[in-house]
């Protein structure tokens, strides 16, 4: 296929575009590398996908060296004219949206970021897939829609109209345009409920990335409800694992969904909603000592109150990804941790 990939500067886009490319899809992966977190790292994901850094212009096809079956551009999703004659230029199969102002914290103070590119960046790739034969979307959004929903594990299937966070508002609210375009146009959107996603080339901002590089730099660590936190903590490769074979598998219309008791996470439209996690949460004391594991020692640590807009446990249901793509993650933990430090030490020198 011939899929467009956007933020691939960053931790997941990069990922997918390595596995899509490696396994002969043709690429095109969009980013438009914002200062959100140390840009070292953006970059030296895209030059480790060949993609040279002094060759990268705003809205220019850059050719990687790596992969002949791979070029980049540099574009904002809200740059709609661009957007529009890149889709109408390049005739995708396929869209995958990871692009996304990223952060749950960083929406209480810079909440303008996230309509941008959230939401109307959003609009407009939906747009640009209506007006040019794109029949196969699937976008990232976040186990963070779950907001104040004390059921667990978390189901798409539940209810989620409660956030707690404008990012977490945010995501929901894709799910909410895709559908109406689902229903509308027929278009196939699949969204992805990602759970707290770790491994190499993380981003800067999450905690296994803050707590590596504390420990390293023989500082304190920042705990935050006093370490009474669980995350489904899921490795990188299970994610992307998953979003393939999402990608391979377009949103069906559900033949047994009703108005008069409709399941949030199917529909009459060809529309689905996928929670990709471990399906394990971990106590966050328990991920911070896994880490001490690997580094071989202990880490001081500040015990603080939960922070705005966190929710204090998440724990995915994948009983839909394993029913109907097959799959479930299952990369342990420790194993996972081990592969991020050794990467950071490898990246950083340190």
């Amino acid at each position: 296929m011939k899929i467009l990939v956007t933020g691939t500067a960053g931790f997941i886009g990069f990922h997918l575009a390595e596995r899509l490319a490696a396994r002969g899809d043709e690429v095109v992966g969009l980013d438009n590398i914002n200062d959100y977190y140390d840009q070292r790292v953006k970059y030296g994901r895209l030059a480790y996908s060949g993609i040279d850094q002094d060759a990268i212009e705003y809205n220019r096809l850059v050719q990687s060296s790596k992969y002949s079956n791979y070029r980049f551009i540099r574009l904002n999703l809200e740059d709609s004219d661009n957007i529009n004659a890149l889709f109408r230029a390049e005739k995708f199969d396929a869209v995958c949206n990871l692009a996304a102002q990223a952060g749950v914290r960083y929406s209480l103070t810079n909440p303008g970021a996230y309509m941008s590119s959230n939401i109307v960046g959003f609009l407009n790739l939906l747009e640009a897939c209506r007006h040019n034969g794109v029949n196969n979307l699937c976008y990232a959004s976040s186990s963070s829609v779950y907001g104040l929903n004390e059921q667990q594990p978390f189901s798409v299937h539940h209810n989620v109209d409660h956030p707690v966070s404008l990012y977490a508002a945010s995501k929901k609210s894709n799910e909410l345009m895709a559908h109406t375009y689902s229903h509308l146009y027929g278009l196939s959107t699949t969204g992805l409920r990602f759970f707290t996603v770790y491994g190499p080339w993380g981003r800067p901002d999450m905690a296994l990335f803050l707590f590596t590089k504390a420990a390293l730099e023989g500082r304190p660590i920042d705990v935050f409800n006093y370490g009474n936190m669980q995350r489904d903590f899921t490795y990188i490769d299970d994610i992307v694992e998953g979003v393939v074979r999402v990608i391979d598998n377009p949103a069906q219309r559900n033949p047994e969904w009703t108005a008069a008791a409709p399941d949030p996470g199917t529909s009459s439209a060809p529309y689905r909603v996928y929670n990709i996690g471990n399906n394990q949460p971990v106590r966050l004391m328990d991920f911070i000592t896994a880490i001490e594991n690997t580094l071989g020692m202990t880490v001081e640590k500040n015990l603080l109150p939960i922070q705005p807009g966190d929710v204090p446990s998440t724990y995915a249901d994948v009983s839909d990804l394993v029913r109907d793509l097959d799959y479930k993650p299952a990369t342990p933990i420790q194993e996972g941790i081990d592969r991020f430090i050794a990467w950071y030490r490898e990246f950083f020198n340190a």
